[in-house]
């Protein structure tokens, strides 16, 4: 894909994405791999008003090859998911409600979601009945340190769809913007009926 229509999708998704509240306060960065890397937001930018200007080009090491911006501390996790998913051509960090909840709320290290119909809007998810896990991993704001265990879990038990970080949002792939998007939409989804789950039938009983 070239870096300008790469661009311009995740300008049109962080339009969608903000509108629906899960990108507060300038939260949350999107990139995508293309032909000749990776583009990704820079810092400190409203993903509801993102421009040509919002974005940094990368190569494919990982070297500022365009764009003026600061690049996002977490940088290196969005190229490190790249390397370890080789279907993973978008990758969209975001911050809702539900997400940031339940990742605190849910002290094992992985959501378990089964039971619910709106899971087969997951890639490789074909019925309700199956189990869809969700890994959490703890908050670290030493990104590298971070991006190593998300390596180290993905040896033992690929990571497919996205990962929760504890307390921060939800980093969800895509093999093209749009199942980005779809997976993003269905995993909220799930995430705030899982909340409401715990919340009617107690949280303290689920755990």
């Amino acid at each position: 894909m070239h870096n300008n229509t790469a661009i311009s999708q995740l300008i049109e998704a962080g339009k969608w994405i903000s509108q629906k509240g899960w990108v507060p306060a300038t939260g949350g960065n999107f990139s995508a791999r293309t032909a000749t890397g990776y583009v990704v937001t820079a810092s400190g930018f409203d993903k509801g008003q993102l421009g040509t200007h919002t974005f940094i080009e990368l190569d494919h090491q990982g070297n500022r090859t365009k764009g003026a911006g600061n690049p996002s501390a977490e940088t290196q996790l969005h190229l490190g998911m790249y390397k370890l998913i080789p279907h993973a051509n978008v990758v969209l960090h975001t911050h809702s409600v539900a997400a940031t909840v339940l990742s605190r709320v849910i002290k094992s290290h992985a959501l378990n979601l089964s039971g619910y119909e709106m899971q087969k809007s997951l890639s490789g998810v074909t019925s309700h009945l199956d189990t869809l896990s969700i890994p959490i991993f703890e908050n670290d704001q030493d990104i590298e340190r971070l991006s190593l265990l998300l390596s180290d879990h993905h040896l033992h038990t690929p990571i497919e769809h996205a990962v929760l970080i504890r307390g921060h949002g939800v980093y969800v792939v895509g093999s093209n913007y749009k199942q980005a998007l779809r997976h993003l939409e269905g995993l909220e989804f799930l995430f705030s009926c899982e909340l409401e789950r715990l919340k009617i039938e107690g949280i303290g009983a689920q755990l």
